[in-house]
């Protein structure tokens, strides 16, 4: 165990000292401050521009409400909370990832954070200062938990409150109780249910207390800035490795438009009844992360950092015995390959070649390999079959 903990604290130092090299901006953790100091002043949140990007606000105006400590510190004072939190809540989000799939060995949480650190999603969330580790820690919380029900659906509500996409696995749960209900009877996925009441009775009250406090910005953001998808950048920037980026780049055009909806409705359908069939089935570790990858594939956004949801399913598939798709996947995620095609200013992403259409599909492309191995895995256990279950 202090040999664990060495090398982890180890490998930190020197991820710390490598991002202190890259000179790293940090500057979706100065978005958020400028978002609580416009909350402060009564400002109007969806008119915000900010830093040399001139970035806008994207999240719901919750969000913004949490933002509003980062404004006692200093852009120095903030840029090391935002790091020391963001590694704090890496060791977490991998201590539950491991209690996902089984392993409760406490060495294992620092030898796999020692090496999650300089993964892609991971590197990139802590080069911006992003709240993705925070996120997907309250859903894994939320989705591991032991405890009494009066907790169940706080962590998914939150985090959908923060930011909508965590809202799918609330759906998750739905589809899961109603299939359970019908297979079994009334009384059959009841505890399902409860689950997703439990994840929209928080994200509820948190928009209200929202509402109350932000009459005007939630009024902007729900019947407007919510439907503006191009608020958060090109459709075709490599960083988006959601299936709408993907696409946008093979067509070469910004806007794939009805194809995108299409494709995202299919499998998002998919994805959610290969999640559903795995959870009914015992397999919550293949459900949780099938459900994940789903979220990940539909959203019409999904950066590169987002895909943080690699660190549990690398270490699904290597606890299970699939230790070449678990290699494939930490090969994928700890290559950076989606940025060595053209990128940046100009659009370049609408020109790619065919290698550089592959190097910029990593994620999309690995997700969707995913899920077709998670359907297979996540078929019910028969005497025939003894595999390990999740």
């Amino acid at each position: 165990m202090p040999t664990a903990v060495g090398v982890c604290l180890l490998s930190f130092a020197a991820f710390w000292a490598a991002q202190r090299a890259a000179h790293v901006s940090m500057i979706d953790l100065l978005v958020y401050r400028a978002e609580g100091a416009t909350v402060r002043a009564g400002g109007d949140l969806y008119a915000l521009r900010t830093t040399h990007a001139r970035l806008p606000t994207t999240y719901p105006p919750f969000a913004a409400l949490l933002f509003t400590p980062l404004t006692l510190l200093d852009t120095a004072g903030l840029r090391l909370l935002g790091t020391a939190g963001n590694l704090a809540l890496l060791v977490l989000f991998v201590r539950l990832s491991l209690r996902l799939v089984g392993e409760e060995r406490p060495q294992s949480v620092w030898w796999v954070s020692a090496a999650a650190v300089w993964c892609e999603p991971v590197w990139t969330t802590l080069r911006y200062g992003q709240v993705n580790l925070a996120l997907a820690a309250l859903v894994l919380w939320d989705l591991t938990r032991r405890g009494a029900d009066r907790w169940a659906g706080v962590g998914i509500g939150l985090a959908t409150a923060v930011k909508l996409t965590p809202a799918l696995f609330a759906v998750f749960l739905l589809a899961a109780g109603i299939t359970a209900r019908s297979r079994g009877g009334r009384g059959a996925g009841a505890r399902y249910l409860r689950h997703a009441r439990g994840a929209v009775a928080v994200f509820a009250g948190a928009t209200a207390l929202a509402a109350v406090l932000l009459p005007g910005d939630s009024r902007r953001f729900w019947t407007r800035a919510v439907f503006q998808t191009g608020r958060v950048g090109h459709t075709e920037d490599t960083a988006n490795q959601a299936l709408r980026g993907v696409l946008a780049r093979l067509l070469h055009d910004p806007d794939p438009g009805a194809g995108w909806i299409a494709l995202a409705a299919l499998t998002a359908v998919c994805g959610l009844a290969v999640a559903v069939r795995a959870e009914l089935a015992g397999r919550r570790a293949w459900a949780v992360t099938a459900c994940a990858v789903t979220a990940l594939l539909v959203s019409p956004v999904s950066w590169s950092h987002h895909w943080v949801w690699c660190v549990p399913v690398a270490l699904l598939l290597w606890t299970r015995g699939r230790r070449r798709a678990a290699g494939a996947a930490a090969l994928v995620c700890c290559s950076y390959a989606l940025w060595w095609v053209p990128h940046g200013q100009g659009r370049p992403e609408l020109r790619q070649n065919g290698v550089e259409l592959t190097l910029s599909a990593l994620y999309g492309v690995a997700g969707c390999l995913f899920l077709v191995l998670a359907r297979r895995a996540g078929r019910p256990v028969t005497p025939s079959r003894t595999s390990r279950t999740a």
